[in-house]
């Protein structure tokens, strides 16, 4: 199996708020997700998670033969959510609590699985004002 590619998403909102609200120059080279993440207070986001920093990426270029049913994805550790089987948009939000935590990937197919990490620590997390 190839490794998946996650990039910051492209799209324009998330559950009504703006991917600009949310982050600026999100990048994901070499196992690292680096950019700024800023501090969200209202939404629908907040309403479900509360407060806190969000990030929003893209996965795309599965293993040959694998489609979005295939692949699942969290932070780890796990701060609630656990991991989820992404939907057919290929995009997720994340609720960043801990720099420590890294963004776990899980490719499974019928030749086993293919599993990723990435690195949260060059991520900026901006603080309530």
């Amino acid at each position: 199996m190839t490794d998946l590619t996650v990039a910051g998403s492209s799209k324009v909102s998330y559950w009504g708020t703006n991917t600009s609200d949310m982050q600026s120059s999100v990048a994901v080279a070499d196992g690292a997700i680096t950019g700024t993440l800023k501090y969200l207070t209202s939404g629908s986001l907040v309403d479900v998670w509360g407060a806190g920093n969000f990030i929003a990426l893209a996965f795309s270029n599965f293993s040959s033969g694998l489609t979005y049913d295939d692949v699942q994805v969290g932070l780890v550790p796990t701060m609630g959510a656990g991991m989820q089987t992404l939907d057919s948009d290929c995009d997720g939000v994340f609720k960043i609590t801990d720099k420590n935590q890294k963004l776990k990937v899980v490719q499974k197919g019928a030749d086993g699985q293919r599993v990723q990490f990435f690195d949260l620590t060059g991520l900026t997390l901006e603080t309530e004002a």
